[in-house]
């Protein structure tokens, strides 16, 4: 490991938490989570343009060139758009699995290194603890992810049409979950969407709605989780006030945090135990 620069320094500095997290996007027309430790620091997607990505960090007081890494959930454009392009601009290895990145390949262009992980199997970016595992979504081999750094774990649950007993029992005993509420199913129903989009958004390779993270969340909610970020909000089938009240409804058995991920601007720079 070579030396880490500012962002590390003022996290050990700061306290004794074990990981930071801070959504820089979430929604159709981009998603980019930060997520570091005090000595590692990656993107979970990057499907912002490069320059976005660099002036959304830099808005969070963290530095572009302290990434060790891109971690890839699956091909679509609104996860991998900028991939390619920090990769060569930071020689940052990007992580993904083989079918996906065949998939991704047009849009990547050359990256400084390919890593290749398997969905099932854990593996380690320097101190950070990546399990990748199987989501249902139209793409080639979408992942959920959780990363876990001296037993502190978040998970990362977005872009899928149900979650299945495996993805639950991958969600349990998260410090902070990171989960899709993507629309409220009266407005979907309601909405100018055409027909076929959705029943795309509302089958089992689509996206999750409220009431389906709610149902969720009352199955993995424990007394130790800190925070709950609902994402991938649809901007035309929901609101953050629907997600808000329906998903808050799981809340009996903790006192995490609830909120909203934007599209529009970063999250809080959260700093878990």
């Amino acid at each position: 490991m070579t030396d880490k620069m500012p962002f590390a320094e003022k996290f050990q500095a700061e306290s004794d938490y074990n990981l930071a997290v801070c959504i820089l996007a979430s929604g159709s027309k981009g998603n980019a989570i930060f997520v570091a430790s005090g000595s590692t620091s990656i993107l979970v997607d990057a499907g912002l343009p490069g320059n976005e990505i660099e002036r959304r960090l830099k808005s969070r007081g963290l530095c572009p060139e302290d990434l060790d890494a891109i971690l890839v959930s699956h091909e679509h454009t609104d996860h991998i758009q900028g991939a390619g392009v920090l990769s060569r601009r930071y020689n940052l290895p990007v992580y993904i699995n083989r079918k996906t990145q065949k998939a991704a390949a047009s849009q990547l262009g050359n990256v400084h290194d390919f890593r290749n992980f398997e969905c099932g199997s854990t593996f380690m970016i320097n101190d950070l603890a990546v399990h990748p595992f199987s989501i249902s979504h139209d793409a080639e081999d979408p992942a959920g992810f959780t990363v876990d750094q001296n037993g502190t774990k978040i998970g990362i649950a977005t872009d899928l049409g149900i979650a299945t007993s495996m993805v639950k029992e991958h969600l349990k005993g998260c410090s902070l979950l990171i989960l899709e509420a993507n629309h409220d199913a009266t407005m979907l129903t309601n909405g100018p969407y055409p027909w076929f989009l959705k029943q795309r958004i509302k089958g089992r390779t689509g996206h999750l709605s409220n009431e389906a993270s709610k149902n969720i969340l009352r199955e993995v909610q424990h007394d130790r989780l800190e925070h709950v970020t609902l994402a991938h909000l649809s901007e035309i089938n929901n609101t953050p006030q629907k997600a808000l009240s329906e998903v808050g409804q799981a809340m009996t058995n903790c006192n995490a945090q609830l909120d909203v991920a934007a599209q529009d601007e970063c999250g809080a720079l959260l700093r878990l135990k």
